[in-house]
């Protein structure tokens, strides 16, 4: 799928020439282990790097140049992968081949360098304004979640059950978090993604690879980095013995997540299996957990099940009326029940399969999905393709999704509700 080249010792370079696009899709993703603290001070660096550097006076500015390079994009972003925060900067610009005479990949390839190399400082410091006002962003987009009140129960099911774990910490950090991140820590953050921390380079285009490694080579000397990443994920179970915990806000629909643990992670044999029992339970409209919960018994105005493989966790969320939250457990409990006794179609499985077949190609239409899904599946293999993955689950049977099932254990109720609710017991 991808060709890959190591520029330097824990820098490495993806490239994956195709006539599919006409444009060119960049982005640099540098990964380090997870922490509230680092979290916080990278998503107030992602901002500030975005939007202040030494060549352009103002954002405007900026942008200008972008428009001028037939509407080029450009812009930082953070987010989290199992235990590890990832740090990106991503780029689409128009195909040179397109143009007459103009060479805007080399002008992007200048700007990125610039947005990366050539930070506005003062001193040897940020802008201090400027510092401040992303700072206040950050924790805006921190405290949106509580608007969510689908998002707001999630993650108090995570703190929950996880609690000062990858899990449950956001790629943001938390507004305490935000709020102590120093100018000193941003500029020796800066400074760890120049030289420290693990980079991956991907470009998706109709490109020659040999070029595009040369350009890649020049704009950007990256130096070798020491530190390793531990990939493997650690399934631990929650150190709440209750297991229930049931919440009142002033709000009408009631909000269910249910946590399910197992030992079958991303890095599992059994992961592929796994996938498809997720997606009978729950991954899809014709999942038990829907056909049964939301059609047959009109009980939940939606519900579904997610797999979380990088924390071994299986999620499942359902809106429902407050005082419905015993007899919707009762029947999740029940589609689970029937799958572990082996109460599972040769419908829902070749369901499941051509759903997961045709969402993992649809994600190909886009070159960024390209490379996010190349991204994650690396991990266990370099050389992943679609059509190989697609061949592990053709061969998957209903024997395998039972056993599978039976590894899915109950391990926490979540319920959000308004005051009409059941009491917290």
């Amino acid at each position: 799928m991808f060709q890959q080249f190591e520029l330097a010792r824990g820098v490495k370079l993806y490239v994956r020439p195709t006539e599919q696009f006409k444009t060119i899709n960049i982005s640099f993703k540098w990964k380090q282990q997870l922490t509230e603290e680092q979290a916080a001070i990278r998503a107030v660096l992602a901002n500030v790097l975005q939007y202040s550097n030494a060549e352009y006076q103002t954002n405007a500015e900026f942008r200008k140049r972008l428009d001028d390079l037939y509407g080029a994009v450009l812009y930082f972003d953070t987010g989290k992968k199992g235990n590890h925060h990832i740090f990106s900067l991503n780029a689409e610009t128009v195909n040179d081949a397109y143009l007459s005479n103009e060479k805007v990949v080399d002008e992007v390839f200048t700007l990125l360098h610039t947005v990366l190399f050539k930070p506005k400082l003062v001193d040897g410091k940020f802008v201090e304004t400027i510092v401040k006002r992303e700072k206040e962003q950050v924790i805006e987009r921190i405290q949106s979640m509580y608007d969510d009140k689908t998002r707001y129960a999630q993650q108090r099911l995570l703190e929950n059950i996880r609690p000062n774990h990858a899990a449950s910490i956001s790629a943001n950090g938390t507004v305490p978090a935000v709020k102590a991140v120093t100018n000193e820590q941003l500029v020796e953050m800066h400074n760890t993604l120049l030289t420290k921390d693990n980079l991956s380079i991907y470009i998706v285009g109709d490109v020659n690879v040999q070029e595009i490694k040369e350009k890649i080579e020049r704009h950007f000397p990256f130096a070798n980095r020491s530190e390793e990443l531990v990939h493997e994920v650690e399934v631990t179970k929650t150190s709440n013995e209750k297991g229930f915990l049931h919440e009142i806000q002033d709000m009408k629909q009631g909000k269910l997540h249910i946590a399910y643990r197992t030992p079958v992670t991303f890095f599992s044999e059994e992961f592929p299996i796994m996938q498809i029992t997720n997606g009978i339970f729950g991954g899809f409209a014709h999942s038990k957990i829907f056909m049964n919960v939301r059609e047959k018994e009109s009980m939940a105005y939606y519900a579904s099940s997610s797999y979380s493989s990088l924390y071994g966790l299986i999620f499942v969320l359902a809106g429902i009326d407050a005082n419905l939250q015993e007899k919707a457990v009762k029947l999740i409990d029940e589609q689970l029940k029937a799958m572990q006794e082996g109460d599972i179609s040769d419908l829902e499985i070749n369901q499941t399969k051509s759903m997961l077949t045709n969402q993992l190609k649809e994600a190909l239409d886009s070159a960024r999905a390209q490379i996010e899904i190349y991204d994650q599946y690396k991990e266990i293999n370099e050389s992943f393709t679609v059509e190989n993955w697609v061949a592990k689950w053709s061969n998957v049977t209903k024997e395998q999704i039972g056993q599978m099932a039976q590894k899915i254990e109950k391990e926490f109720v979540y319920f959000l509700s308004g005051k009409e609710g059941a009491a917290n017991e």
